[in-house]
């Protein structure tokens, strides 16, 4: 066999390897996401259904065009979190991008299924996410509201603080002074403070027999004034929409109410857009499938990015910017799905720069940084979104590269890409360590959408590396305390603080707490960069795009 057959078969066994570990990881990921969907479990749903409602998810896929189209948000909010109390399937609430008569909009429905739809932490803090993705690219938004209000027992950790529960009516205010559409529909309970969002809605529908809202409910008011009522007669569809005229119209089942929001966006006139350029979308030369063989299992193998790129864009077609400048990161022009995008991604391959440096894949240098900083700032002259695929290591450590300047030309790049106006979207494929998660636009960097494939890892840094550190902090602490432990110990205490960092290294670890959106079939990240951008046209850029003072 010639040695280009050899390297080819071994090419073509990786490639099934990676497809194989993928698929199994895509696979578990469809899986979780049916159990998740399930909310509080059959039992709770059936209950929903003999009271004559629909669940959350019953009730989006009848309010939108096409549920297949339904860009979900935060689907594993609340995962493995809150055992002591049953757990928060989907933080109680679901939230999303979906079109009702044509017209993008954001949705949020309470899942009564899980605790009454009752708020725990994440609930509020998936609750702001939605009403965040609403006020930046300016889209209307659709509570359907059953909830039972916040959850008790856990009430100091929802209910004063500026991201907590009282949050999301600040930003009801905010919104429609912006002149956001906002419409509410009570399809089950709404009561406390809660009764303050959909009032605050331009407009608020309520379903007979089924809805109510009060500020506070039967028993409450029997304890606090002595008044025997019921609930119905206290607050429901009947009361509030032909005495106190709380609610605007009332309809005798979910679907009727639901109907009526539909008629309202069939009538809703013409946006502003931004005005982001689209061309008609052409398919990849690659089937996007096969990213699952491109991307290495073994996360310490390199891969050229521009394979994953490849899989992505139109036609195969990707201007890059710099080519051999810089090299462990790839920025380059591209469109994906019409729309023009720039694009930052971290290479994985091993480079050897013109001055002679061997330079390490995911690790980002003082050339890559200045590149990416200029060419971020390009974008932003030429009205172009940003699309970063963080597959990221940190930034090169060393006297070579201090002497270098590399705090300052890191410096630079987020100094531009947090200055940005125009729309970031952010993709996690793989690794996403410390100041490196930073500088690609993570969570903290604004990025309209931020999501994460099944192979991504996030935390300050790689799992060996920590627990290599955590373990001499460990040791050094016993020491402190006039405790030797053996070698034995030390090898017990170091497979103990692995596991557990490496639990939370998981993309689901991180999509429970909402540090990302949501987790992606790879082979689904164009259609999400694609709709992430046709929400942002909804929103015109009035910043100047400025740097303030850059690091020279």
């Amino acid at each position: 066999m010639l040695p280009w057959e050899r390297n080819k078969l071994f090419m073509n066994i990786e490639f099934n390897k990676n497809d194989d570990a993928m698929r199994q990881l895509v696979y578990l990921l469809k899986s979780r996401h049916k159990q998740v969907a399930l909310g509080g479990g059959e039992k709770k749903i059936e209950s929903q259904h003999k009271k004559g409602k629909l669940t959350a998810r019953e009730r989006i896929d009848y309010l939108i065009d096409n549920p297949e189209d339904f860009l979900e948000i935060g689907a594993f909010a609340g995962d493995g979190m809150y055992k002591e109390y049953g757990g928060c399937p989907s933080g109680g609430v679901v939230t999303g991008i979906g079109k009702i008569a044509g017209r993008s909009c954001v949705i949020v429905a309470n899942d009564a299924t899980v605790k009454a739809g009752a708020w725990f932490p994440i609930t509020a803090k998936k609750n702001l996410r939605a009403q965040e993705v609403a006020m930046e690219n300016r889209l209307p938004i659709v509570y359907l509201v059953d909830s039972a209000g916040v959850f008790l027992p856990m009430q100091d950790e929802i209910f004063p603080d500026k991201e907590h529960f009282g949050r999301q009516f600040r930003n009801n205010a905010k919104m429609s002074s912006m002149g956001i559409i906002q419409v509410a529909a009570i399809m089950g309970s709404c009561v406390a403070g809660g009764a303050y969002l959909p009032i605050m809605s331009d407009e608020a529908a309520i379903v007979d027999k089924t809805g109510s809202i009060f500020l506070a409910g039967s028993y409450l008011v029997k304890a606090a004034i002595g008044e025997d009522i019921d609930n119905e007669t206290l607050g429901g569809a009947t009361t509030q929409s032909e005495i106190s005229g709380v609610t605007d119209n009332k309809f005798p089942n979910d679907e009727a109410c639901l109907d009526y929001i539909k008629s309202i966006f069939d009538k809703v006139g013409a946006f502003e857009k931004a005005g982001f350029d689209r061309t008609e979308p052409k398919t990849p030369k690659k089937d996007q499938q096969e990213l699952y063989g491109l991307m290495p299992h073994d996360r310490v193998k390199p891969y050229d990015v521009r394979e994953l790129i490849g899989c992505m864009v139109d036609d195969g077609e990707f201007e890059e910017y710099k080519e051999k400048y810089g090299q462990t990161i790839v920025c380059g022009y591209a469109r994906i799905d019409g729309w023009a995008v720039g694009i930052v991604a971290n290479q994985r391959i091993v480079v050897k720069s013109k001055k002679g440096e061997m330079q390490m894949g995911g690790v980002i240098y003082s050339d890559s940084a200045d590149k990416s900083a200029r060419f971020i700032m390009n974008c932003n002259q030429r009205k172009i979104p940003l699309v970063f695929l963080q597959d990221v290591s940190g930034f090169m450590v060393g006297s070579r590269a201090e002497h270098g300047g590399i705090i300052k030309d890191g410096a630079k790049m987020v100094n531009a890409m947090a200055n940005s106006v125009v729309p970031k979207f952010t993709i996690i494929t793989g690794n996403s360590y410390g100041a490196g998660n930073y500088a690609m636009c993570g969570k903290a960097y604004d990025p309209r959408l931020i999501y994460a494939w099944p192979t991504a890892k996030l935390a300050v840094m790689s799992g060996a590396s920590a627990a290599k550190t955590l373990l001499q902090i460990k040791v050094s602490s016993l020491k402190a305390q006039g405790k030797e432990i053996t070698e034995e110990d030390k090898e017990k205490l170091l497979e103990e603080i692995t596991e557990r960092y490496n639990e939370q290294l998981s993309p689901y670890y991180a999509a429970s707490r909402l540090w990302v959106d949501g987790i992606i079939d790879p082979a689904k990240t164009r259609e999400v960069i694609s709709k992430g951008i046709e929400a942002a046209n909804h929103a015109p850029i009035t910043e100047q795009f400025n740097v303030g003072v850059i690091q020279t």
